[in-house]
């Protein structure tokens, strides 16, 4: 594998990151999303810290947060997106990703992190599992893709250095 680098994702990654994204919402596993959003509906729907891209010569994945709640008590809890160019999956650039999103969520005091995964999206239950994330249970039926109900598999991971006392 050529050399990866993971930074801060910026405005000037957009296209390519929304690229990546459209590739994902088109194989119908990885999001209930249908279209791609705007930059600035996107930049306002995810939190501003643990934005990260994965870089070859190119933009090849990225990651970011949503809250899971506006409620404070929630303020340490949030949900991941990790997103990975088609030709680039199975090179371990999700798991640099998802690796560098958890560091960087802990040195921003999330103590709880949580995906919505579609069950028949195995690749990505195996990525966050071997990220120390674990199966709460089965979301059945929770909503709609094309007018199909789809069921998704809850997965948290609880920080081993963050909100432990």
């Amino acid at each position: 594998m050529r050399a990866v680098q993971i930074r801060v994702l910026t405005a000037e990654d957009w296209p390519a990151v929304s690229s990546i994204y459209q590739d994902g919402i088109a194989t119908r596993l990885a999001t209930f999303e249908t279209a791609t959003p705007t930059w600035s509906d996107w930049d306002k729907s995810h939190l501003p810290l643990a934005r990260l891209v994965a870089a070859s010569e190119f933009v090849i994945g990225w990651a970011a947060l949503t809250l899971v709640s506006s409620r404070s008590v929630y303020a340490g809890v949030a949900e991941t997106s990790v997103y990975v160019n088609a030709d680039w999956r199975g090179k371990g650039v999700g798991h640099a990703l998802l690796d560098a999103l958890i560091t960087e969520t802990e040195n921003h005091d999330i103590w709880t992190l949580q995906a919505s995964i579609f069950p028949e999206n195995e690749a990505s239950l195996k990525l966050h599992q071997r990220a120390g994330f674990r199966i709460v249970g089965t979301r059945e039926r929770i909503a709609q893709l094309n007018g199909v109900w789809r069921d998704t598999v809850l997965l948290e991971r609880r920080s081993l250095v963050v909100g432990r006392g």
